[in-house]
């Protein structure tokens, strides 16, 4: 049988309370993990307080594979930030930055549009069929540590 038989054997020859010990120690190291992540949900306000990067939308800023931290203020949303939303019909979310910001004066709404760094044009075409604008439930969250740079200064005194 070779490495599948050994294998066997070896699991064989645990008695219950090492197999016991080794369950426990599993199940208290995923308990924990779940604890500190919803830890870090209440901490952040974020549904999702840590995303990775996964393409090349937003480079040079962010490459693939970059680990960003989230929080979610009440504080409104402004151009120039880098945001986490999802879109309706999509499970993956997108990490991108706001250009422009339309508020409503009469409900305080906000409607956000988007694009990546490293994008031609806005994000129009990534959003649901037939939608111009991301609305404050589409956004998981804002990138935790970004120094005001000349980009983000531009895109900051845009608004529709």
């Amino acid at each position: 049988m070779g490495w599948i038989g050994e294998q066997i054997d070896s699991i064989k020859s645990l008695n219950f309370r090492q197999v016991l010990t080794q369950a426990v120690s599993l199940g208290m190291i995923v308990t924990s993990a779940l604890i500190i992540w919803k830890g870090l949900m209440c901490i952040t306000g974020s549904e999702s307080p840590v995303v990775v990067v996964l393409s090349g939308s937003m480079e040079p800023g962010f490459k693939r594979g970059d680990i960003l931290f989230l929080h979610m203020s009440k504080d409104p949303i402004r151009a120039g930030e880098i945001v986490v939303f999802n879109v309706d019909g999509r499970e993956i979310p997108i990490v991108h930055r706001v250009i422009k910001v339309h508020e409503h004066q009469d409900t305080g709404e906000v409607d956000v549009l988007t694009k990546g760094d490293n994008n031609f044009g806005d994000d129009r075409l990534l959003y649901a069929h037939g939608q111009l604008w991301l609305h404050r439930h589409h956004i998981m969250g804002r990138a935790v540590g970004q120094g005001l740079n000349m980009r983000e200064k531009k895109f900051r005194d845009n608004k529709c």
